[in-house]
């Protein structure tokens, strides 16, 4: 068969000679007076414009289409068209065959064909290389027809590159997706699905009701990972990352992750599962003190190949594990050990995605994904995706879960190729699996493989489908396994013997007895682990951990960071600004929030640490106060100062991420679990933003180390703070943060100095990759960005530590005097100081910025109150509702500091939403929340 068959083309191809020449004179009486020529030509100029000879074709090249014809050809032409577009509807790519094919656009009465018509046309009407066992345009129909109506089905003309589409329709109707194996290979194949189903088979009759989500009715699932594996090994690629929800995930764990059937076998039985962990290294777990249901949990699998497999740890909430592992892939494509931007080699790794049906169009998460697949900062080459299709949500039929024809046609706005392949056919799974990894391979891009299927039994083992869903589980009752279908294909070709299929089904059910046998025989007096917080966790990180940095570094790196090359034409007003950055090194002005920061990630980087810096504007800073990337004004190239620092011995990026808050933030927290040692930071446009990501940050950010043992350094910035833009502008929401706070799992900051701020990311850079490390959140400021009282003096940064306790200076001198001790965070400390200044007339009172709300410094805020024998009363002043901000959260750990003293709050009342929605009405509360706390 030919290796080059063409696609889209002209139907002008068909004719030549006199036939041509007559089409070309029809054609130019068509541009003058159409009503002259023949409707049917008359469509086909309208349709394909001037008639041309392909390049390099010779006029008698081809068979002549007689004279009053040209209907049929256009005709015929469109039917071709159908086939490779609409064929897929008419498929054979339903294992239970409960879906209507769509044959309509195939049919030739459609057309106004009949065979004899096609018999009469040439096959070069159809392919530019006509495959050998076609002789006339019927061949080339009923050939076409075989290919696209087959067990795989394709989508592929919504991809707009014309060299993808010729090249996928190449690979179909060369036959080249077809899985050409041995008789020994499908005995092996035959093999592997009845491990699959034997796994799921024994569980469920050795552990009766046990919820497992089991992956029968999709088995070939684990035949598509095979392929996918066996193909990347042989390409040498590092790491293949698995992303997927729980359905078919302890199947996958076993025989893709080689994790034994006795570790799967102890954990259902309820006993421990490390005795039975490969003692060769070669399995990696973990698993956090509190944990999780065994099908949340992953594993690493280091093989003999050299290259690892990776499936991810995830809760229940479908499709959030997407762009974790996204992330997750980036990092481990990226070599971040020199200055500039990481070296990414996207052959180094690639991530998998399994995708429910139901969810796949369900969840917005998925087109989140999608759509950064492609952009600078996240692309990884592309993905490839798997829908594993039971055709069913929990017990939601498909016309209740979606209004699209398919689960997958989300994927087509975003250029996706996609493949409908009948899971109950491995041959077809393996060769859709090979065709998708050819895919990525060439073009860099994400592929969706469909896999339809069904599912066994309900959504858990537990349930009764047919209660919900009778139609079809009466059908799936009477229907065959995968395993019993290959296995009478085998059978009816004379590879094995009956006999043989069914011996092989008991012997693998026999050795996972004896595995579960030796379960029982060394876990008998096996002790459950703890679920206790450890002591190492409990201990967090060590006090007034060193941050400082050396003055004379700083001095050259701010000069260095101002040095811009020769020819680069920096924004004048910007150059103004970023120039004022060299007078609090001349002893003039302060250190502001931003150039703090920028000081901090040189230092960082000079001690070796990457940084990965990403949120919607950052590079620029919502509040134009950053300017980390700047552009040439002329040109519009881009130039990274933090890239021309002498010493640096890590990379830097800082890259404006898409609209997303849900993706990016679990692809950065990705990155950082793949990349420890790198100081990932994803920053909100405005700290509320940060409510589109929650499951973010309640699945995984808070939990990971508690659920699953796996730690994250990753850094949040939420812009927080009361200015009088209304409810969306102004909070963070860190009730919620500090909501889900618990076992040192993250650090909480509101921080009203720069010096701090360069300190705790000094700080959170040290602990990188440390048995202490954790999340960090700051709420960080929006008008603090350039306040005077904010600003820190070089020598700031020089010496010390991060503080979470500061004192206002002026108030609190006199002892004696003190009656009143107010606490506040962030702005509403600075706007309390700008109020109090030197502290004259204020006598009366202390101001203490609580700089770190969590974990709470109660041993120095104690150590405080004790100070001032005569204060009577601890005030917790906010911005926020009483319902919202820290007050709730605080108060707990100010009555323990208390004693006698009275506790008081100071803020707005309670509130459904954050704030006014007007600037003057702000105003007017603000003032009665400074005044309120600073009367006597």
């Amino acid at each position: 068969m030919s290796n080059n068959v063409g696609t889209h083309r002209s139907p002008y191809a068909a004719f030549s000679g006199p036939n041509l020449g007559y089409v070309m004179e029809m054609y130019d009486l068509f541009k003058t007076s159409p009503e002259l020529v023949d409707a049917e030509l008359a469509e086909m100029f309208s349709r394909y414009g001037a008639p041309v000879l392909e390049e390099g074709k010779q006029a008698e090249a081809v068979g002549e289409v007689a004279p009053g014809n040209f209907g049929k050809v256009l005709a015929a032409y469109q039917l071709q068209a159908a086939i490779r577009t609409y064929g897929h509807l008419a498929a054979d790519i339903y294992p239970l065959n409960d879906r209507p094919k769509d044959t309509s656009r195939l049919e030739l009465s459609h057309y106004g064909l009949t065979e004899s018509d096609l018999v009469e046309m040439p096959a070069s009407l159809f392919f530019n290389n006509v495959p050998a066992t076609v002789e006339n345009g019927l061949d080339a129909i009923n050939f076409l027809k075989a290919v696209y109506t087959g067990k795989i089905a394709y989508e592929f003309d919504h991809v707009i590159n014309e060299e993808e589409r010729n090249w996928i329709q190449s690979k179909i109707e060369n036959g080249e997706i077809v899985a050409k194996l041995s008789d020994d290979a499908k005995k092996a194949l035959l093999e592997r699905l009845t491990k699959i189903e034997g796994f799921e088979k024994f569980i469920h009759r050795t552990f009766v009701g046990a919820k497992r989500f089991s992956i029968e009715g999709l088995d070939t699932l684990v035949v598509f990972l095979d392929e996918l594996v066996r193909r990347s090994e042989e390409e040498k690629m590092k790491k293949i990352l698995i992303g997927m929800a729980h359905r078919g995930r302890l199947n996958v764990l076993t025989h893709i992750l080689n994790k034994p059937y006795e570790m799967m076998f102890a954990q259902f039985a309820g006993v421990p599962d490390e005795p039975f962990q490969p003692k060769d290294g070669s399995l990696e777990t973990t698993r956090g003190w509190f944990g999780d249901v065994k099908y949340h949990m992953g594993a690493l699998y280091k093989g003999k190949s050299g290259m690892e497999r990776f499936l991810a740890y995830n809760p229940s909430h479908l499709e959030v594990v997407n762009p974790v592992i996204t992330g997750q892939t980036r990092a481990a494509q990226e070599k971040t050990d020199s200055p500039g931007v990481p070296e990414q080699d996207t052959n180094a790794a690639y991530a998998v995605l399994i995708h429910g049906d139901a969810a796949f169009p369900g969840q917005g998460i998925v087109p989140e994904s999608f759509n950064y697949s492609r952009v600078r900062g996240f692309k990884t080459g592309g993905s490839i995706h798997v829908i594993a299709n039971n055709m069913i949500g929990f017990t939601t039929e498909y016309y209740d879960s979606r209004s699209t024809h398919y689960s997958s046609d989300p994927a087509k706005g975003y250029e996706v190729p996609i493949l409908h392949v009948n899971a109950d056919c491995p041959e077809s799974v393996i060769a859709a699996a090979s065709f998708a990894f050819d895919y990525r391979q060439k073009f860099g891009k994400d592929i969706l493989i469909d896999l339809l299927g069904y599912r066994r039994y309900g959504h858990n083992e537990m349930d009764e489908p047919l209660v919900t869903n009778p139609v079809m589980y009466h059908t799936i009752h009477e229907h065959q396994t995968v395993r019993e279908i290959y296995g009478a294909q085998l059978t009816t070709a004379n590879i094995l013997k009956a006999d043989e299929v069914e011996k092989l089904d008991a012997d693998i059910f026999a050795m996972m007895q004896t595995a579960y046998d030796r379960v029982k025989e060394e876990s008998a007096e096996a002790e459950l682990l703890s679920n206790a917080t450890p002591e190492d966790v409990l201990a967090g990180y060590p006090r007034d951990l060193e941050t400082g940095a050396d003055e004379e570094t700083l001095r050259r790196m701010n000069e260095e960071l101002l040095d811009f090359p020769e020819g680069f034409n920096v924004f004048g007003k910007l150059e103004r600004i970023l120039k004022r950055r060299e007078e609090p090194f001349k002893g003039k002005g302060k250190i502001d929030w931003a150039h703090a920061e920028t000081l901090a990630f040189g230092t960082i980087l000079q001690d070796g640490k990457p940084i990965r810096i990403t949120g919607q504007d950052v590079q620029r800073g919502t509040f134009a106060h950053r300017h980390l990337v700047l552009h040439d004004e002329k040109t519009g190239d881009e130039l990274v100062p933090l890239h021309h620092i002498s010493g640096s011995k890590a990379s830097f990026v800082a890259y404006n991420s898409p609209l997303t808050e849900a993706a990016i933030v679990g692809y950065e927290f990705g990155y950082n679990l793949e990349e420890q040692k790198a100081l990932s930071i994803w920053e909100a446009q405005y700290g509320d933003f940060a409510n589109m990501a929650q499951v973010m940050f309640d699945q995984f950010v808070s939990a990971s180390y508690s659920k699953w043992g796996q730690q994250s350094g990753l850094v949040m910035l939420l812009p927080h703070a009361y200015e009088g833009q209304g409810p969306e502008h102004s909070s963070a929401r860190v009730e919620r943060f500090l909501q889900l706070c618990g076992e040192n799992n993250w650090t909480v900051a509101n921080l009203s100095s720069a010096a701090n701020y360069f300190h705790i990311l000094r700080r959170q850079a040290k602990m990188l990759g440390e048995k202490p490390m954790r999340p960090l959140v700051i709420v960080s400021p929006k008008s603090l960005l350039r306040h005077p009282l904010v600003g820190a003096d070089v020598s700031d940064l020089v010496e010390g530590h991060f503080q979470t306790v500061l004192e206002q200076p002026g108030t609190g001198k006199n002892v004696e005097k003190v009656e009143k001790i107010l606490f506040a965070s962030g702005k509403m400390a600075i706007d309390l100081a700008e109020r109090v200044k030197d502290g004259t007339g204020f006598d009366h009172l202390h101001i203490v910025r609580v700089e770190q709300l969590y974990p709470f410094p109660s041993d120095k805020i104690s150590d405080i109150v004790s100070r001032y024998p005569n204060a009577k009363e601890l005030v917790w002043v906010q911005e926020e509702p009483k319902n919202m901000g820290s007050w709730l959260f605080a108060n707990n750990y100010i009555r323990e500091i208390a004693d006698d003293k009275k506790i008081s709050y100071v803020g707005r009342i309670h509130r459904s939403s954050p704030s006014e929605g007007d600037g003057e009405s702000h105003k007017i509360e603000q003032n009665r929340i400074i005044d309120e706390a600073l009367k006597k």
